[in-house]
């Protein structure tokens, strides 16, 4: 299948026509690619801010309370394209306020409607200390008609157990839409994004938010890089990089990926570590700790050094 995965900007809109116009606009020439899979970004759905205006877009709260008010007709529009042009498109995630809850959701749709969303697992600082936004119960794995997907929201994909929970149940694919305001951070998803494709044996695709959005103090700044990634293994890039962005360049980052590939690497790779991966256990459960004898006089001549 052909993968299409968005380094997103955050742009300000006067009306929702304006939104919807950007929307369809994105998935009509990720489609003229070629794309089977659209998978849009963290917190994508933050430029709905913009519709409350510049005081309520400079207000987190504020900000959050508007893009959940339009968040039912987000659904309905991503929905609507999947069900028309016959793709699976994983829209922006953004947040939704279930039992008085704050959560950061993304949803996938197929051609036949919604399939089903996943809250993030593990929330950041900014998430938890400052914006309240809690943690969701849980992971999702998606049987569709393009094969087994999982999805790991940003900081999710820092965490090596989420993804292997996905990868036993099935799991070929795992989507990571990402929001970072740094390089350090887009690093830090890149690097959990490319481990846990070696570590699986599977695809993993990145979409990142990119570019200014000063209007609005939770998506402000954006750092970041499309794109797909495979395992270091044969008949799989060297360097597990299958594509990959400009950084912060907004645009699509196309490849097409062959599944039969991964269970190839996973039952028959030139090393296996998602076959071997339970031999960890008893290793990490024999820890022996050896304190090195101190040398006379070593320490003191060091001092004087």
């Amino acid at each position: 299948m052909t993968i299409a995965t968005a380094a997103w900007p955050l742009d300000w809109h006067e009306d929702w026509a304006s939104y919807e116009a950007k929307v369809r606009d994105w998935v009509q020439r990720g489609i003229d690619k070629g794309a089977d899979l659209l998978v849009f970004p963290e917190y994508g759905a933050m430029e709905l801010a913009s519709l409350g205006g510049p005081e309520g877009a400079a207000d987190l709260d504020r900000a959050l309370d508007e893009v959940v008010a339009h968040r039912p007709a987000m659904d309905a529009l991503f929905e609507m394209l999947a069900m028309d042009t016959g793709r699976h498109i994983l829209a922006p995630s953004g947040p939704v306020i279930e039992d008085g809850r704050r959560l950061n959701r993304a949803c996938l749709y197929g051609p036949h409607g919604l399939i089903g969303h996943v809250d993030k697992a593990i929330m950041t600082r900014f998430e938890r200390e400052i914006w309240h936004v809690e943690a969701g119960e849980g992971l999702r794995l998606f049987d569709t008609a393009l094969g087994q997907i999982g999805v790991l929201i940003c900081y999710d994909s820092e965490f090596p157990l989420l993804a292997r929970a996905l990868c036993e149940a099935g799991a070929e694919i795992l989507l990571i839409p990402s929001c970072t305001d740094t390089l350090a951070g887009y690093w830090r998803v890149k690097v959990g994004a490319m481990a846990r494709a070696l570590e699986n044996q599977c695809v993993t695709v990145q979409s990142p938010t990119v570019g200014d959005a000063l209007w609005c103090p939770a998506i402000d700044e954006n750092r970041g890089t499309a794109a797909i990634y495979g395992p270091s293994d044969k008949g799989w890039p060297d360097n597990g990089i299958v594509a990959e962005g400009a950084p912060d360049v907004p645009g699509w980052v196309v490849a097409t990926v062959d599944l039969d590939k991964v269970l190839e690497s996973r039952g028959n790779g030139a090393v296996m570590p998602f076959m071997h991966w339970p031999e960890q256990a008893a290793q990490a459960a024999d820890v022996r700790i050896f304190t090195e004898a101190p040398v006379p006089g070593f320490a003191e001549d060091r001092r004087d050094s």
